[in-house]
C-alpha cells in the first residue's frame, strides 16, 4: 500500500517538516514494547492505594452545583477554564444564557444554539486560531490533524467537537481521549466534564493512581466520554471492562509526548479497538516520522493545521539567554536568583541532573523539589501541591514536567539545560506568560549547545535577547 499524505491547510508562515512516514511493516509490538508496557502496569497496580480523592470528587460533584452557591462571573469562568481549573460556572448559567448574548465568532463555527451558550457562559468572545480552523473541519466530519502549542485551546476544540457529535440516549462510550500523564488527563477531564454535562453527556477519566474498583464503578454508570492514559485504557481493555465498539470520536493530545513515554504500541491497540469509522483527531506540538505513520495508519485523509511561528511564544514573556561554561551554570544560576519573585519552575534534561540541582539548592536553604518520572504519584501530588500552594518556589524537573502540570500564575521558567529542539523550547518557555500575565524565561547557553541554540534563536526571533553575567565581568 502506497503512503498516503494528509491534505495540508497551511497558515501563513506555517512550516512543513520534510520527514515522510516509514512504510509499516506489520511487525506487531517488540518484547522490548511489551516489557515495557507490562512495566507501567505495574508501577500503575503499586500505586493503586487510595488516594486524597477530594479534588475528584468535588470536580464531579460541582456538576450537581444548585443555584444557591451562587454565580461566578465570565471572567473567573474563562480563567478557570484557560488554567485547567475545575471551577467552572453553574449549569444553571449555562441554562439562562439569551441567545441575543451567544459569541458571534463562535456562532459562525458552526456550533448548536446549546453549545454557543456554554461558550457565552464562559466569557469568550472569540476562538483562538486552533479553534477556528479545526472546530470547522471536524464539525464537517473531517479528521484533524492540528499542531499547536500548549495553552491554544486545543482541548476545547476537540471538547466542542465530541459533544456535538455524540448522542445522550446512548448509554456507551462514544469518544476516547488519550493523553500522556495523569495530571493532564485531570485538566482536560475537568474541562470535558462541564462541557458533556452542559450537553446532557456523562464523561470519565480513566488513569494510574486510583483502585480500579472505583473506576468499575464509574463505568457501571455508562458513561459517554473517556479521558485516560493509554496504560489505564488497556488495562480495561483486557478486563473486558471497556468496550470501544461504538466510539465514534478518537482523540489523540500530546501525541508525541505519548511516543516519548513509551505508549506506541499502546496507542495503536487501543485505536485498532475502535470502529474503523470513527472520526480520529490527532494533536501534536512536532510530526516526527513516527507520528506520520500513526497518522497514514489510522486516520482517513486528515486535514494537517500548523498555526504560524509568530505564535509561537507569548509577547508577555520576557526571554534572555546566558552564555555559561557547562561547570558554572550552579554558580550563574545563583547570580539569577535574586531576581527570581514567585514561582520558578526550572528544567534539566536528565533525572539525575534534577536530584544534584535540588540537593545543591536545599544546601542553600532553598525552598527546591524535583518532580520527574521516577518519583511515585502521591510524591507527584504532594510536590505539586505544595507548589501551587506557594510553600515551595523552586520546582526543578524533566521534561515530564514541559506539558500536562497546571501550574497557574508561573512567574519564571529557567532552561537549566538548553532544550532538546525549539519545539521544547515553547513547551517549556509557554508555561509561563499565559492569560495575558507578564513572565521571564532564563536560558543557559553551555559550549555544547551552540548548533542546537540556533534554530531556538531562529524561532524565537528578536524576542530572546541576550544578558551578561558578573560571573564573567573580569573575562569581558
Amino acid at each position: 500500500m502506497g503512503e498516503r499524505e494528509p491534505r495540508r491547510r497551511r497558515r501563513a508562515g506555517s512550516r512543513d517538516s520534510d520527514d515522510s512516514p516509514r512504510e509499516d511493516r506489520g511487525r506487531g509490538e517488540s518484547g522490548r514494547d511489551s516489557t515495557r508496557r507490562d512495566e507501567g502496569r505495574r508501577e500503575d497496580t503499586r500505586r493503586d492505594e487510595r488516594r486524597d480523592d477530594t479534588r475528584q470528587s468535588d470536580s464531579r460533584a460541582a456538576l450537581d452545583r444548585s443555584p444557591r452557591n451562587g454565580s461566578r462571573s465570565s471572567a473567573a469562568a474563562r480563567k478557570a477554564l484557560t488554567s485547567g481549573g475545575y471551577q467552572l460556572p453553574p449549569l444553571n448559567i449555562v441554562d439562562a444564557i439569551d441567545p441575543a448574548d451567544y459569541p458571534p465568532a463562535f456562532r459562525e463555527l458552526g456550533l448548536s444554539d446549546r453549545a454557543l451558550a456554554v461558550m457565552a457562559s464562559l466569557g469568550f468572545d472569540a476562538p483562538t486560531p486552533i479553534q477556528e480552523e479545526a472546530v470547522p473541519m471536524m464539525l464537517d466530519g473531517h479528521d484533524v490533524v492540528g499542531q499547536a502549542q500548549t495553552g491554544t485551546g486545543k482541548t476545547l476544540a476537540f471538547g466542542l467537537l465530541i459533544v456535538e457529535r455524540l448522542d445522550p440516549e446512548l448509554r456507551q462510550v462514544q469518544a476516547i481521549v488519550l493523553v500522556p500523564t495523569r495530571e493532564l488527563a485531570q485538566q482536560v477531564f475537568g474541562v470535558l466534564e462541564f462541557l458533556a454535562e452542559a450537553m446532557g453527556l456523562r464523561a470519565m477519566p480513566l488513569v494510574g493512581g486510583r483502585k480500579l474498583n472505583d473506576d468499575f464503578d464509574n463505568l457501571e454508570k455508562r458513561p459517554q466520554i473517556v479521558v485516560g492514559t493509554p496504560g489505564r485504557i488497556i488495562d480495561h481493555l483486557n478486563r473486558g471492562s471497556l468496550d470501544l465498539g461504538e466510539v465514534r470520536v478518537a482523540v489523540l493530545d500530546e501525541a508525541d509526548r505519548m511516543l516519548d513515554i513509551g505508549f506506541e504500541p499502546d496507542m495503536r491497540r487501543i485505536l485498532s479497538r475502535c470502529p474503523d469509522n470513527r472520526q480520529t483527531a490527532l494533536f501534536s506540538a512536532t510530526i516526527p516520522t513516527a507520528i506520520k505513520t500513526l497518522i497514514w495508519r489510522y486516520m482517513h485523509e486528515p486535514e494537517h493545521i500548523q498555526i504560524e511561528p509568530e505564535q509561537a511564544t507569548a509577547r508577555e514573556i520576557y526571554q534572555r539567554y546566558f552564555e555559561v561554561a557547562e561547570q558554572d551554570k550552579l554558580k550563574a544560576l545563583s547570580e539569577l536568583l535574586p531576581e527570581m519573585q514567585g514561582r520558578t519552575l526550572i528544567f534539566c534534561n536528565m533525572k539525575v541532573t534534577v536530584d544534584r540541582l535540588v540537593s545543591r539548592l536545599q544546601d542553600r536553604n532553598i525552598l527546591a523539589e524535583a518532580i520527574h518520572g521516577d518519583l511515585d504519584q502521591r510524591k507527584r501530588d504532594r510536590v505539586m501541591e505544595r507548589f501551587r500552594a506557594g510553600e515551595l518556589q523552586f520546582l526543578v524537573a524533566t521534561n515530564v514536567a514541559s506539558r500536562g502540570l497546571d501550574i497557574p500564575d508561573l512567574n519564571h521558567v529557567v532552561n537549566f539545560d538548553l532544550p532538546q529542539n525549539a519545539d521544547e523550547y515553547v513547551h517549556r518557555v509557554g508555561r509561563t506568560g499565559r492569560a495575558g500575565r507578564e513572565g521571564s524565561a532564563i536560558t543557559f547557553v553551555s559550549e555544547w549547545d551552540y548548533d542546537s541554540f540556533e534554530a531556538i534563536k531562529k524561532l524565537a526571533g528578536d524576542d530572546l535577547q541576550p544578558g551578561d553575567l558578573s560571573l564573567y565581568a573580569g573575562s569581558r
